[in-house]
């Protein structure tokens, strides 16, 4: 016997299980038919209530304008019932939507706090992510290569004199030749 309940077999069989799930649907079929014809009823029903049948035959001409005139107020205040009810479902569908948002918005974001810049060193650093039982210390400062600010300044050359002749010097092709041909020689050396 398997100790997992999660190794048991099924007790029901693929057969067993697709004529339920037939039966099932066959039912839920049977119901949907009924509650279609049970609201098509009500609806008969309201309207046979509402809509009493009219009665033309032997009535004058004023009567029926009469008639008419009763006839258009109905229609009126229907209308406005009418328009009165969309308005209220268009305006209860906007306020879902905005609360769906809102929901939404609640639920996906966090408020962040405004970050301020802190200055932490390499060894807090590595204290705050492996924790205050790892005691490692690094120095970041010691790998670097060191340079001098004189060598740096030695190496530039220093050309003082009227730029808008190396303006001139530079510009067209051969401006660009003489730079190529120094950059070569400079390299050879």
């Amino acid at each position: 016997m398997p100790d997992h309940p999660s190794e048991r077999k099924s007790k029901i069989t693929a057969s067993r299980k697709l004529m339920l799930k037939s039966l099932m649907l066959a039912n839920a079929q049977e119901q949907l038919a009924q509650e279609t014809e049970e609201k098509e009823e009500e609806k008969q029903r309201v309207l046979e209530e509402r809509m009493t049948p009219l009665r033309i035959t032997g009535l004058s001409f004023s009567q029926l304008q009469e008639l008419c005139r009763e006839l258009h107020e109905k229609i009126d205040i229907v209308d406005e019932e009418r328009y009165d009810i969309e308005a209220k479902v268009t305006h209860n569908k906007r306020e879902i939507q905005d609360l769906n948002l809102k929901v939404f918005d609640l639920r996906g974001k966090f408020k962040r706090p405004n970050l301020r810049r802190v200055r932490v060193s390499a060894d807090a650093m590595l204290r705050a992510l492996l924790g205050s039982k790892h005691k490692v210390s690094m120095d970041l400062r010691a790998n670097l290569k060191s340079v001098k600010k004189e060598d740096s300044e030695k190496e530039r050359p220093v050309g003082v004199g009227d730029w808008r002749k190396n303006v001139e010097a530079m510009s067209g092709m051969e401006g660009r030749k003489k730079m190529f041909d120094a950059a070569k020689t400079g390299s050879a050396q």
